[in-house]
């Protein structure tokens, strides 16, 4: 197993200078031209053992910020762990084991919530556990019409 290296030095320039390398100005760039990847894999892509899935988190949330997109992003960031936690999909039974993947999915876009956006979160997670979205639903970007419905790109 190798070495995480992804605190060292200037890891900020480092994440910036791997954009740039592939194509894009900017990180928002390059996430959304994989969408529904898991944060972890892109910061694989970006350096395997020198960046890590919060550092492109962090530089994507300040992106966002800077373009009054925070909730877009948080769409976004829930795309990405539910194609990564539920790959088929909404489970058609809510059994034990479908009903951890989804708390586990869900937890983990928590997790990545900024402050800002923590309560509308929390009620979005209510909302799809008391009305569950159809069997197979695996939305594909943050524009989904569902995710649209729960998280409304109004900034707060």
């Amino acid at each position: 197993m190798s070495e995480d290296r992804s605190w060292e030095g200037n890891w900020k320039a480092r994440l910036y200078e791997r954009i740039r390398e592939l194509g894009f100005d900017s990180l928002t760039a390059f996430a959304e031209a994989r969408p529904a990847v898991p944060l972890y894999l892109l910061a694989e892509e970006l350096g395997e053992d020198d960046i890590a899935a919060v550092q492109v988190f962090s530089g994507l949330l300040a992106e966002a910020e800077q373009r009054k997109r925070v909730t877009r992003l948080v769409r976004d960031v829930l795309v990405r762990e539910l194609a990564d936690g539920l790959p088929g999909g909404w489970p058609t039974v809510m059994d034990d084991a479908n009903r951890f993947e989804v708390a586990m999915a869900l937890g983990r876009w928590a997790a990545y919530t900024p402050e800002t956006h923590e309560e509308r979160v929390k009620r979005a997670r209510e909302a799809l556990r008391a009305s569950p979205p159809p069997p197979g639903w695996r939305p594909l970007s943050p524009d989904d019409e569902l995710l649209r419905t729960l998280l409304p790109d109004e900034e707060v």
